[in-house]
């Protein structure tokens, strides 16, 4: 994998890590800018509609930018307005700053997913993805429990402070992996073919403008938006919406769940989100090696295992011992699929080189805030802290179905086809029968 690939990891580690931590934070920070609990939980809510909204609108706006500029403006952007955020004494300028920070983030992310599938070749795209997405995981381990800690030792604006440093050195890092003379030539012409026409392997991140098409032709935007209405691809993209749901659904609510369920003391809180974190990250790791190769029967074996482990949770959560395994086990299914999905959804936009990584983005984002919500209304209903580890496991059968009735619906199309053509050609010989070259 390309060195500039891990540099935009721990870019997405910085801003994993900002995304989540404010679980820890929120009564401290209520506290001290003089606002309900409640009010402060919406920092929470502005960022996810940041992402949700930011990364498809990012894609778009970003698609004639040099992809280098793009990413370098991203995070600057980000980095600028944590420090806002740490400074400010307005509950006001820092919903503003939170939404502002998601809008950067769903721009670098966007940006750095299109441009890590275009630095592999074609059928490494879920490796690649895997290894970008190690630095969400990396925050669920690491970055979300560093920040409750730093937030009981020093106050909330420590967190925000402990952001913006993790983010300077990405952004020399970022500086100093790409280089500075390739930001003219493909804005001005972004949907004319190139002088010489023909096949071109160009880095997505290294050069400007739109990624170039089979034939050296770069991607209109009408053709992209035309091919973001694939059937298979908004499939994928609610596939991965429903896992990343039920994701999030119990990992807002797990310590709630382990400390008046499992009957954990309050210092297990962390150790556990992290041990989540760490399944997280094995999960990415593993997809990313099986995920280009044998996806289905990672979707298929992962996604019914993951119903179950959600289940089995639900039913065993009062059990310590069942706690601990099922954090881990869930965190390893949960990214696998997870992740699986997203390469997927990227395989399946190849047509739409600039935008699909921005609406895997949002599809996501719909997802992380479909499932908390989800959960908090069961828990509203007086369900109980199993409630949301039920809604997870719900999600998840949701996804398989809509799955299962999607595969079908295509076979039942394939084969209607093949019927078709079998009438158009009979008497024609069969492909079968002629000689068979090798292929190219």
């Amino acid at each position: 994998m390309p060195f500039v690939l891990y540099v935009l990891a721990l870019a997405v580690f910085a801003q994993g890590t900002s995304e989540f931590m404010l679980a820890g934070l929120v009564p401290d920070l209520a506290a001290e800018l003089e606002v309900s609990v409640s009010a402060a939980g919406l920092l929470t809510s502005a960022f996810a509609v940041g992402m949700i909204v930011g990364a498809p609108l990012m894609a778009v706006l970003s698609r004639r930018w040099d992809r280098r500029r793009a990413l370098l403006g991203f995070l600057s952007a980000f980095l600028l307005v944590h420090v806002v955020g740490a400074v400010t004494t307005s509950f006001a300028v820092l919903v503003v700053t939170r939404v502002l920070g998601a809008l950067a983030n769903a721009g670098f992310l966007a940006v750095a997913l299109t441009a890590a599938a275009g630095m592999v070749p074609p059928d490494a795209k879920g490796r690649a993805t895997s290894v970008l997405l190690s630095g969400v995981t990396l925050a669920c381990v690491a970055g979300v429990p560093a920040g409750a800690v730093l937030g009981q030792a020093w106050g909330w604006r420590s967190a925000f402070w402990a952001v913006a440093l993790v983010s300077a050195p990405a952004l020399f890092a970022l500086v100093r992996s790409l280089p500075g003379a390739h930001d003219t030539g493909a804005q001005a012409g972004a949907d004319e073919p190139p002088a010489q026409a023909g096949p071109q392997h160009t880095d997505p991140v290294k050069s400007g403008g739109p990624v170039p098409a089979k034939g050296g032709r770069s991607v209109s935007l009408s053709r992209e938006l035309r091919a973001l209405r694939g059937p298979r691809l908004l499939v994928t993209l609610l596939l991965g919406a429903l896992v990343n749901g039920a994701t999030f659904c119990t990992f807002t609510y797990l310590a709630p769940l382990i400390t008046d369920v499992a009957g954990f003391g309050d210092s297990w809180v962390p150790i556990l989100l992290a041990l989540f974190g760490l399944g997280s990250f094995l999960g990415v790791t593993a997809a990313g090696r099986v995920a280009d190769t044998r996806p289905l029967r990672l979707l298929t074996v992962g996604g019914a295992a993951l119903l179950a482990g959600w289940v089995l949770f639900a039913l065993t959560a009062g059990s310590q011992l069942a706690a601990v395994a099922l954090v881990l086990v869930q965190g390893t299914l949960s990214f696998a699929v997870g992740s699986t999905l997203i390469s997927q959804a990227l395989y399946a936009a190849a047509e739409a080189p600039t935008l699909s990584g921005g609406f895997a983005t949002a599809a996501l984002n719909v997802g992380a805030a479909l499932g908390p919500w989800a959960g908090g209304l069961a828990l509203s209903a007086g369900a109980g802290y199993r409630a949301p580890l039920w809604v997870s496991a719900l999600l998840v059968a949701l996804a398989l179905l809509v799955g299962g009735v999607a595969r079908a619906v295509a076979a039942r199309r394939a084969a209607h086809r093949t019927g078709q053509d079998g009438a158009i050609t009979a008497g024609t010989p069969r492909a079968s029968d002629a000689p068979r070259t090798p292929p190219r």
